[in-house]
């Protein structure tokens, strides 16, 4: 084996040595002695490689003549040396652009525009780099062409990376998510559409196929019939077109001639169209009438007086040989790239000077003249001011940026209309799409949020100005494949008819009626998925949407997570959601029903604090408030009665301190609320029938140890294991409603977990089971498709218009409705008030009578400490803690008399400093002075 691999390795170098050796002695057939005398000094040579038979080598020779005798006009660029381009035809051959290379660099060439084509920069990017002689291309945009592998070369026009973006907007733009792509192949045009298919895989599009054609001139029409035929039998009607105008026009004129340019068909031409548009002005008519309706796009350049001036002399310089279009202006600008660099190098000390490379030496021979190839000594500073370009050139402001891009790259989006075009918009790598030029943008901030894409009306193929679908069945003879659930239960939902291919049931007949409101012919047929014994897995049907063997699933598919990452689906026509059933039994009236509403240790809270509330509002009216005085026996009672009697607000003694009054006002508000939803819970269990299950909903089942049922097939058993964290070892499969009730009745199960459509149902014929608690997922059932099919937008549209027009429900009624058991039986248990509910109320109740209570006892203190030692009688040095503590108690039991009114105590001043009133009645005067002998008396006995 060894032996044998290196035999091919040695004839593998043997016909790459050969191959070398004959394009050497090719390349010295071509060249010529180089003269002894040298070259003029005063001129610095420039070299361009180009096909000068095609639109843009014309336009481009034009233009750098052009540029030339402008800069020799000028002595003061090159400082009195003068510019020489030297042209080269490359005529569409790579080969003749490599010996064009090599001539240039035996006559000590400084830099090289050109080459027009990808595939031969990537050649000579190679010479470029050994001899350090700068490469610079408008035409040669290649992505590919990485500044890494090639630091010698300079694309001085924006390259395809930005032209893919561009188209990839537009197709995102008009919503469209599939296209097709015809390129030329070679290599700028097949790693164009590489770029491509990356942009719109990052809006969530991609190319559905992929046409290439024979790079060059050398596609023929065969060619390009044999791929549109291909084409015009598939889905999508999305077309991009990369490749170079003798290939585009050719497939546009096949395309004319099939149908291809009439109504329903999108084509986007990269920029090789608008260079047609613009050169050939006029256009013949047969041109003209192939790219109706195509859109294509032109490297955009500002307007401005210097471009207005140099497009006004174009006539001139062409002689009407070729029509101006956009790269003559990057042709020119190029030119005056390379000057001005040149002006710099020199400024700065650098001369133009070239040396032999030693390497060559030892390989020239006697027909290989290799030592002629001079290395331009100052290439390496000449490309550094290349780099450093930062002027206003015809196409605007000329600068490059860190990956050697140039900044602010943007295009015109134009529509072949008529006889010419006509401008629909611009895009711009700042601000996306808009119909605004984008200069006019760069001020403000980068905006690419949707809202702020626009676009003009487009005239599209067949003279339509609304927006084509894009897509369209593929016209092959067949029918979509549409799976459909083999079930042996609810077969409401999906049924196939023994003995027949006729299915019908729910989920079928909303697929009918909102297939009859697409706007176009639905070829399908149904294909049954499952064994007939039981219900199939519904995740591994929608996978064999994702695996090709279905276009489609319609039935009673959940939309859930795990489905949605490998297929879209429609908008749900029903909702749905895990829900649990649970057997249960009524619960009939009793003598106790009345302590039903709440729970006992609400009861027992609430008993409580009515004791609480009246023990804190006696203490503070115990002092003052002849009603809660009295024997010890006689207080217990007013505390017991004050206390429920607040219950009916019915309680008969009066408080007159402030705080017993805040106490009692948040405690009758916290009553109000016990009474009210006393009242409403009571009035519910007396009215409504209800049942009872010790399984309240989802929490209880997760609490427990229980077992549960699932149906065969449904994503409830990965859901509760999965979210839910139940062991699989609890749940088991059941596989019909009769399975279900079995189950249930035998308890084999504690409750069944389903989606709701089938849970109704079920509780339709078994009313000794009910629905507990709420669903505790919310979901629908919708149709599947492929990702990113464009059936999924329009079944969705067209269950809408169901909706929308009653339709959907007509069908929900018509399978759905059966005669279900009375509400009574489906309704949950109402819940028991508990402490939970009303803590709140209690806290703050419990707050205000601590609260009330440290206020009294405080001041109760600062009294008893005022009090005189004698009043007290604790001045005995043996005076125990207890001994002051219940003379404490004492002082706090004591009976307070209510303040005297102001009248009185005016009176008993008067009186005291002996004045009388004369013009009182000796009667009255008696009575006033007895009431005041009186009130002495018991004020002094107090």
């Amino acid at each position: 084996m060894i032996i044998k691999i290196y035999g091919e390795w040695l004839v593998l170098s043997f016909i790459a040595t050969m191959n070398l050796v004959l394009l050497l002695a090719t390349f010295s057939l071509f060249i010529g002695v180089l003269s002894e005398e040298g070259l003029n000094p005063g001129i610095v040579n420039v070299g361009a490689i180009f096909s000068f038979n095609t639109i843009n080598g014309k336009v481009a020779k034009v233009a750098m003549k052009a540029a030339e005798e402008d800069i020799n006009s000028d002595p003061s660029v090159l400082g009195g040396r003068k510019l020489s381009i030297q042209l080269h035809d490359s005529n569409f051959s790579s080969f003749l652009g490599i010996i064009g290379a090599l001539q240039f660099m035996e006559t000590d060439t400084v830099a090289i525009i050109g080459p027009q084509s990808s595939e031969m920069a990537h050649v000579l990017s190679n010479l470029a780099n050994e001899l350090q002689v700068p490469l610079l291309s408008f035409t040669a945009l290649d992505p590919s062409l990485s500044p890494l592998q090639y630091p010698f070369f300079v694309q001085t026009a924006p390259n395809d990376e930005f032209q893919m973006t561009a188209i990839a907007e537009m197709v995102s733009y008009f919503s469209w998510s599939e296209v097709i792509a015809i390129f030329s192949d070679d290599d700028q045009s097949r790693n164009g559409i590489i770029t491509l298919g990356d942009k719109l895989a990052e809006r969530r599009c991609r190319i559905s196929y992929k046409a290439a054609l024979p790079p060059g001139p050398t596609a023929k029409r065969v060619d390009v019939l044999r791929e549109l035929d291909k084409i015009q039998m598939m889905e999508s009607r999305i077309i991009v077109l990369h490749s170079f105008s003798r290939t585009g026009l050719l497939v546009f004129e096949a395309a004319k001639s099939l149908g291809m340019m009439g109504k329903g068909y999108v084509w986007i031409a990269s920029t090789w169209l608008s260079t047609v548009l613009d050169s050939f002005s006029p256009l013949k008519p047969e041109i003209a009438n192939s790219i109706q309706g195509a859109l294509t796009l032109r490297p955009h350049t500002p307007d401005s007086k210097r471009k207005r001036n140099f497009m006004s002399r174009w006539n001139q310089l062409s002689n009407g040989s070729i029509g101006f279009n956009p790269y003559g202006l990057y042709a020119y600008d190029t030119v005056w790239m390379i000057a001005r660099a040149l002006r710099l190098l020199l400024d700065q000390g650098g001369k133009i000077s070239f040396s032999n490379d030693s390497r060559l030496d030892g390989i020239s021979g006697s027909t290989l003249n290799l030592s002629a190839l001079n290395a331009f000594d100052g290439g390496k500073l000449l490309l550094s001011k290349i780099l450093e370009t930062n002027m206003t050139g015809l196409t605007g402001h000329v600068q490059f940026n860190q990956d050697r891009s140039l900044i602010n790259p943007s295009y015109d989006i134009v529509n072949a209309v008529g006889n010419g075009q006509r401008l629909v918009g611009y895009w711009s790598n700042h601000t996306g799409l808009s119909i605004v030029p984008p200069e006019t943008l760069y001020s403000e901030k980068p905006n690419r949020s949707s809202s702020n894409q626009h676009l003009d009306k487009v005239v599209w193929p067949g003279g339509e100005t609304a927006r084509p679908r894009g897509w369209v069945f593929p016209n092959n003879g067949r029918e979509l494949r549409i799976g459909i659930p083999r079930r042996v239960s609810y077969r409401d939902f999906v049924l196939l008819v023994n003995g027949t291919d006729k299915v019908q049931g729910y989920c079928i007949d909303v697929f009918l009626a909102a297939i009859k409101l697409l706007p176009y012919a639905f070829p399908y047929r149904f294909i049954p998925f499952g064994d007939g014994h039981k219900n199939p897995s519904y995740y591994e049907l929608v996978n064999k949407i994702k695996s090709g063997v279905f276009d489609g699933v319609v039935g009673d598919i959940a939309i859930v997570t795990n489905r949605t990452r490998i297929v879209d689906f429609s908008l749900p026509y029903i909702e749905s959601g895990l829900v649990v059933v649970a057997p249960v039994k009524k619960i009939s009236s009793s003598a106790w029903s009345f302590a039903r509403p709440f729970t006992p240790l609400m009861w027992a809270v609430a008993a409580a604090f009515f004791l609480i509330v009246g023990s804190v509002v006696w203490i503070l009216e115990h002092r003052r408030n002849d009603e809660f005085r009295g024997p010890p026996k006689q207080q217990f009672i007013t505390i017991l009665w004050f206390s429920f009697s607040t219950m009916f607000f019915s309680h008969r003694e009066n408080t007159v301190s402030t705080l017993g009054r805040l106490v009692l006002i948040i405690w009758l508000f916290v009553v109000l609320i016990i009474n009210s939803s006393y009242t409403a819970s009571l009035t519910s269990f007396l009215t409504v029938q209800q049942l009872s299950s010790p399984i309240k909903g989802i929490d209880t089942l997760i609490g427990s140890n229980e077992r549960i049922g699932f149906q065969v097939g449904s994503f409830a058993e990965g859901y509760l294991m999965e979210e839910l964290n139940i062991p699989k070892s609890r749940l088991v499969p059941l596989g019909s409603p009769e399975e279900y009730a079995l189950a249930l009745e035998r308890r084999n199960v504690a409750a069944v977990i389903d989606e709701r459509p089938y849970v109704d149902l079920f509780l339709s014929e078994h009313c000794e089971f009910s629905v507990r608690g709420q669903e505790f997922t919310k979901s629908g059932w919708g149709f599947a498709f492929p990702r990113d099919s464009p059936l999924a937008i329009d079944m969705s549209t067209a269950i809408l218009s169901l909706s929308e027009n009653g339709e959907l429900q007509k069908i929900h009624d018509r399978w759905l409705s059966k005669s279900a058991c009375s509400s009574e039986n489906s309704e949950d248990d109402i819940e028991q008030l508990d402490l939970k509910s009303f803590w709140g109320l209690f806290v703050i109740c419990g707050i205000a009578c601590m609260l009330a209570l440290l206020v009294y006892f405080w001041l109760m203190f600062r009294k008893f400490s005022r009090l005189p030692p004698e009043e007290l009688d604790t001045t005995s040095p043996s005076t125990s803690r207890s001994t002051r503590l219940q003379t404490f108690l004492s002082f706090v039991d004591e009976k307070v008399e209510k303040p005297k009114s102001s009248s009185k105590r005016k009176r008993e001043s008067m009186s005291r400093n002996g004045y009388h009133i004369n013009d009182e009645s000796p009667h009255r005067s008696g009575r006033m002075d007895r009431n005041m002998s009186q009130n002495g008396d018991s004020w002094l006995t107090q």
